[in-house]
């Protein structure tokens, strides 16, 4: 019936394996709960507790594969024919979140995407801009996200076929933070695999410090660079690289360049605040981006 697999890293996960495995008891369905740590450090004693659950394991990889390659492993170890894959750092919403999935699961089901969601109270000042961007950019309504069924699809909280994952698995070239997400949501698309969309979100519980969604926004950035250098993403794809390919065809890449450096320190002030512009952010992740082009 159903693997649930869960990428992990720095991170406890037993609650939501609890959960889950609550869940899926009281359904009476054929499940699995796969856990995967990516070769960290952290929280190995309590996520090694889920062993002793039924029906339920954690392993920890002997190097770093990177998100994508440890979600291709994870599906390589499951043996049911409907995977969900999970976020570490997420929790379902209510207690029906697996029974609305499985009564939708068919022979003809493809993949369903269920949505994400952020909590309503907002965290400390220090946590504040990754909140507000997930609030923002990342949380859409069910008929948002009608309107084109490859856009703001996340590569969790998603269930599909585990046939779909072995045949258009994530690219494993992508080691470093970012994009793995996009290849194979794109994968799907020109292969007119069909998506799903209802309103059965997790919610998503960030707690990464404003300094480090920044620094990992850079990585992020840093990565997109390098795919495109190297061929692996079409300049197309990423609204970042289609705004630098006009900027670049009007000969702008420079100013935009000279204002990121002079502004910078400025703008980090701003993303540090109590209120982050999240349209800052965009210009701090442009000029980033004209710096490494040089």
């Amino acid at each position: 019936m159903l693997s649930i697999l869960i990428p992990v890293y720095n991170y406890n996960v037993f609650k939501l394996v609890y959960e889950l495995k609550q869940q899926a008891d009281n359904l009476g369905i054929e499940y699995e709960i796969l856990a995967q740590d990516d070769f960290s450090q952290k929280f190995i004693n309590e996520n090694n507790q889920i062993n002793t659950l039924e029906n339920c394991s954690f392993s920890i990889n002997a190097e770093n594969l990177g998100r994508g390659r440890n979600i291709n492993l994870l599906c390589s170890k499951s043996k049911y024919n409907f995977i969900l894959i999970m976020e570490a750092d997420a929790l379902p919403e209510n207690e029906f979140y697996l029974k609305n999935y499985i009564e939708l699961l068919s022979n003809s089901t493809s993949v369903i995407f269920g949505g994400v969601k952020y909590p309503d109270i907002a965290p400390s000042k220090e946590k504040l801009l990754r909140w507000k961007y997930g609030l923002k950019r990342e949380t859409k309504f069910l008929n948002q996200r009608l309107k084109n069924n490859y856009d703001f699809v996340f590569t969790w909280n998603l269930l599909l076929k585990k046939e779909i994952l072995l045949q258009f698995p994530f690219p494993e070239f992508i080691k470093d933070y970012g994009y793995e997400d996009l290849i194979f949501i794109e994968n799907l698309r020109l292969n007119s695999v069909p998506v799903l969309h209802i309103q059965n979100p997790l919610i998503h519980y960030n707690n990464e410090d404003n300094i480090d969604f920044i620094e990992k926004s850079e990585k992020a950035v840093q990565n997109l660079y390098n795919l495109v250098r190297f061929h692996k993403i079409d300049p197309k794809s990423t609204r970042l690289t289609k705004v630098h390919s006009l900027l670049n065809k009007l000969y702008l890449t420079g100013i935009i360049k000279a204002i990121y450096s002079i502004t910078k320190k400025r703008i980090v002030a701003n993303l540090t605040s109590e209120n982050p512009n999240l349209y800052l952010l965009d210009f701090y992740k442009l000029g980033f981006y004209c710096d490494l082009k040089k």
